[in-house]
């Protein structure tokens, strides 16, 4: 299987550049897989979709503003983006560095308020081992200096509002250097009604990590390794979705790192193990689900692995029919653009 099959034309017109006013006021399409049929509703009546007994699982994850600039001591401009804390004894992070000459160990960046980064040695895939000072109100500073890491096809710099947008409102545990877009959408009065309507929200933490922006950079799908990305899955979140595959009621994934997580705890017959760990699960065409149901998602890249997960989900076909009806329907693309509902 070729990558190259997994590419489409999109206007760069119809790339979402800012979030709508309303987190609910975008367009849902609707993907009925057993049918083959494409339809369209606004997301806010997403809730007439979900049945008395329906599971949905959400990423709580929150982002951290993970985009920093900062001078070397020779004076050169860096850009440090965290990726990953490394060490829980201190502030050692996984970093990329952007600057017009090569870091090297030893480098040191002095950053805002006082705070200093020292390059300790080259990490994996094009990364940096970065040691931060003082160590003292790391998350506290970090959380006053630090840039929310916008998609590179956000073509603008990050603004005040992306503080609060470009979070999920029930956003809990720091670590995530994307947003679980799916989530964007949702407003606590449609959860709220949600569970009005019989359905029952239960929630797990994916930390989204650079293999989100990260291209394919192999010819054949099977080839690819996917970066690692750290999950944990309560208790009561295992049981919540082991409870539907002995009885009614259908899993909904929120968005593909959710779908990720359950996949890759779930065994042969379904059943998802509660736990925390690393996953760096690949899913793509001839993958059989065993955990998820149903999945709500956005619109993704040509390319890219997310679009190669939900053409698993869905199959192929259907979904670069549904992506072209999308284009031709003009619909907003990514990650502040509009979602799917695929069941």
């Amino acid at each position: 299987m070729f990558v190259n099959e997994f590419d489409y034309e999109l206007p760069q017109e119809l790339i979402a550049q800012q979030p709508l006013e309303r987190r609910d006021g975008t367009r849902l399409m609707t993907l009925d897989r057993s049918r083959e049929e494409i339809g369209e509703v606004p997301f806010c009546e997403i809730i007439r979709l979900v049945r008395p007994g329906d599971l949905l699982v959400v990423n709580d994850t929150r982002v951290i503003p993970a985009r920093l600039f900062g001078v070397k001591e020779s004076g050169g401009r860096v850009e440090v983006f965290l990726e990953r804390r490394l060490a829980a004894d201190g502030e050692q992070w996984q970093c990329l560095l952007r600057s017009s000459k090569p870091s090297r160990p030893g480098t040191r960046i002095m950053l805002s308020g006082g705070v200093t980064a020292e390059v300790v040695e080259r990490g994996e895939g094009g990364t940096w081992r970065l040691s931060f000072s003082p160590v003292e109100g790391f998350e506290e500073w970090l959380e006053r200096n630090g840039s929310m890491p916008l998609p590179p096809y956000i073509r603008r710099g990050a603004a005040e509002t992306d503080r609060d947008r470009y979070q999920t409102v029930f956003a809990r545990h720091r670590g995530a250097v994307a947003a679980p877009t799916a989530g964007l959408h949702f407003t606590p009065q449609l959860l709220d009604e949600l569970r009005e309507r019989g359905g029952e929200i239960a929630s797990l933490t994916l930390h989204v990590g650079l293999g989100t922006f990260m291209p394919v950079r192999v010819a054949r799908v099977e080839e690819h390794r996917m970066h690692r990305e750290r999950y944990s899955i309560p208790p009561g979140t295992a049981d919540a979705v082991n409870a539907r595959k002995r009885g009614r009621g259908r899993v909904i994934a929120l968005g593909t790192t959710v779908c990720r997580a359950l996949e890759h705890a779930a065994g042969p017959d379904g059943t998802v193990v509660a736990g925390a760990g690393e996953t760096e699960i690949f899913i793509y065409p001839g993958y059989r689900f065993k955990a998820v149901d149903a999945l709500i998602t956005n619109f993704h890249l040509p390319q890219s692995t997310l679009l190669m997960l939900v053409s698993a989900f869905a199959g192929k076909e259907l979904i670069f029919r549904a992506y072209r009806e999308a284009v031709a329907r003009r619909f907003r693309f990514f990650s502040y653009g509009d979602a799917m509902f695929i069941y």
